[in-house]
């Protein structure tokens, strides 16, 4: 037989060898958690390790996930498609054990987590997806969505601002799937938190409305057991179970101090470790009594072949909803979605109308939602600016199948809530801020951008042209780097053709997130044909041409384009052939054959000017060194709109002007 110490102990000795073998790595946290994963794992986790995306597993996630070798030998010891040689391969290129967990690279790893309190973020993400997706397609008898959502995090999760930004909205939505154990060790990095981490964290948590299991033995496993079975008798309220650990555990001259926190801790050390916890295995070797005990092969097996049995017969019995499911499940758009949307294109094409961008988005939002229930959206307490509710909207606030977030200022929050959401399936989130505040949810972004995550980001008020709010609310530098954050596609539409566009390939775009980059001010509308209607969704497409050998290439978005327009227009009419490009996305255009790129911006033109309200250097890409931006420099002022753009640049004269320089240099 084998002891809960001995099961748990495997998971701190595969952990301590496998960074002391990469020689980098946090070793204690594993060491403080092990006690906890082993009952958590073993007696409570649904999951079956042959099948990691089973529809109705529970989801763990590791939010301190810096401790990753944890979750590693859980992995591999429950049976996992993880070798013991890939943790001998811990942290080494190519390997299936990185040093932080990231989705899709292992098995059985539900998002990427590391920059501390975002996976705690994701893992509310999570619980409100369980809990809506459930309440829409549950029936009587039949909970086909019926799951938990675990969560480990560590002082510096709590510590992050995040933390308070998702712990406070999930106690408000009543989150009662969501439980949360707290490794409180009281070490960092730094030393002992106590000199900066005062916090009553029970108290804390109390005030956004959670139960609170406080003061347990994290080394304890009759303490652990019970506290989670308290927390799962709550079902109206997010628990945090606050386990007091020692980091480190078993080591006799590290535990406990922040010497065992990221660094392997020796060959000396290890020996000193195995012998006070009496393991007498040498590294990487686990005997075959605790792999025995530890596998949940089979009992994940029949976990998952009860769930079948019960979808089985809940296809027989409610098949219209049973197929609706599958198809959000398997990420399917619905079988009327390119009639559809090709439709609506066509008729905004032959009704325009001068809207704002972020207008012609609420519109589009009001025909394509209706197809794609699947369609989860919420705003950063702007929905009234950001125009992203329409008439269907419900709140899951008031109707729990809803389809609506008020996520309150919570920018950051919000954007990694969404991430959480969308990975586990069933739903394509919407986000919405003024672009300027991308930067309170920058890491969020950019960890979409890294897990690959289908997440659309709606950012209005795009420009100067959002007026007398100030330099404070006009963004400069975000829109290029958006742009130069790897894997999103950045839309900034000129109108609500291209508005409806930029829609329709976010939500046909397989993996990755999409930005849209939408307008306060009303928009002039363009005319196109058919063949430039077909070519937007290339990123860019010649709108206009004076169909001779060019002389000068005008380059544009948003609400640019139209004084670019009217200026080239002028250029032609002073004996010049001119071209003007609608680029809405750069990273679409970029993606096209040479034979496209070529066509729209042939390589013999050599004078080119770009025309955007946004920071200039970015647009040398498309220019060439030598071609002329019309951009910002600085940042904005307060003031109408219309003088902005007058003061920085932005009129057809100053167009002219400077192309006629160009043309003669």
């Amino acid at each position: 037989m084998c002891s809960r110490i001995e099961l748990a102990n495997a998971i701190r000795f595969l952990s301590i060898d496998a960074v002391q073998n990469a020689q980098s790595g946090h070793p204690g946290m594993p060491m403080g958690m092990a006690d906890i994963a082993e009952v958590l794992w073993r007696d409570f986790l649904k999951h079956n390790p042959k099948n990691p995306n089973w529809n109705n597993r529970d989801r763990f996630i590791l939010s301190n996930g810096h401790g990753s070798m944890l979750l590693y030998s859980l992995l591999h010891l429950t049976g996992y498609d993880l070798s013991i040689e890939e943790l001998k391969n811990f942290r080494q290129l190519n390997s299936k054990t990185p040093g932080h967990p990231e989705t899709g690279e292992t098995p059985g790893v539900e998002i990427t987590t590391g920059p501390l309190g975002q996976g705690l973020a994701n893992a509310v993400g999570m619980a409100i997806a369980e809990r809506t997706l459930s309440s829409y397609f549950n029936r009587p008898e039949y909970n086909i969505v019926d799951h938990y959502t675990w969560v480990f995090v560590g002082d510096g999760c709590l510590m992050e601002g995040i933390s308070h930004e998702v712990c406070s909205l999930a106690g408000t939505l009543k989150l009662g799937k969501l439980i949360v154990f707290y490794d409180k060790n009281g070490i960092s990095i730094d030393g002992k938190v106590s000199n900066w981490f005062t916090d009553d964290t029970a108290k804390r948590f109390k005030s956004y409305n959670w139960h609170v299991v406080d003061s347990v033995n994290g080394h304890d496993s009759e303490s652990i057991n019970n506290s989670i079975k308290a927390a799962k008798l709550i079902t109206d309220q997010p628990s945090i179970i606050i386990c007091n650990t020692i980091i480190g555990f078993g080591s006799p001259n590290k535990s406990g101090t922040a010497e065992s926190h990221g660094a392997p801790l020796g060959t000396k050390e290890i020996s000193l470790t195995r012998e006070k916890l009496h393991w007498k295995y040498p590294p990487f070797e686990i005997p075959k009594k605790i792999y025995k005990k530890w596998s949940f092969i089979e009992k994940g097996f029949e976990l998952e072949k009860t769930w079948n049995e019960k979808f089985s017969s809940y296809q027989s019995k409610y098949p219209d909803l049973s197929l609706e499911y599958l198809r959000r499940i398997n990420k399917e758009l619905p079988l009327n979605w390119n009639e559809t949307t090709k439709n609506y294109i066509f008729s905004l094409q032959e009704n325009r109308q001068n809207i704002a961008s972020r207008k012609a988005s609420q519109n589009t939002l009001e025909k394509y939602a209706k197809i794609l229930p699947e369609l989860i959206g919420g705003s950063a307490d702007l929905s009234p600016s950001n125009l992203t509710m329409w008439s269907c909207c419900n709140s899951i606030t008031d109707n729990l199948s809803g389809n609506y977030i008020h996520y309150g200022v919570r920018e950051f929050g919000m954007t990694a809530i969404a991430n959480g959401i969308s990975h586990h399936g069933g739903f394509i989130p919407y986000t919405a801020t003024f672009l300027m505040f991308v930067e309170y949810a920058r890491n969020a972004v950019r960890m979409a951008a890294l897990m690959n995550t289908k997440h659309i980001f709606v950012y209005t008020h795009d420009s100067i042209g959002l007026g007398e709010d100030g330099p404070t609310h006009q963004p400069i530098e975000q829109l290029a780097s958006l742009r130069m954050t790897p894997n999103i596609d950045v839309w900034r539409p000129s109108d609500q053709v291209e508005t409806a566009v930029a829609w329709k390939q976010a939500l046909e775009k397989k993996s990755g997130p999409t930005a849209l980059i939408l307008s306060r001010q009303n928009l002039d509308q363009f005319h196109r044909n058919s063949k430039q209607l077909d070519s937007i969704s290339c990123g860019a497409y010649i709108l206009y041409d004076s169909n001779k050998p060019l002389d000068i290439i005008f380059i544009s978005t948003g609400s640019e384009l139209n004084i670019t327009l009217i200026a080239a227009k002028k250029i032609i009419s002073l004996g010049y052939s001119a071209r003007v490009v609608s680029m809405p996305s750069t990273s679409v255009f970029d993606r096209q054959d040479h034979t496209y790129k070529e066509f729209v911006l042939p390589s013999y033109v050599t004078k080119r000017i770009a025309i955007e309200a946004s920071i200039e250097d970015f647009w040398y890409k498309y220019v060439g060194i030598d071609g002329l931006i019309i951009g910002m420099k600085t940042f904005g002022e307060s003031a109408p709109a219309e003088d902005l753009f007058k003061k920085f640049g932005f009129t057809i004269d100053n167009i002219v002007d400077k192309s006629i320089a160009l043309l003669k240099s």
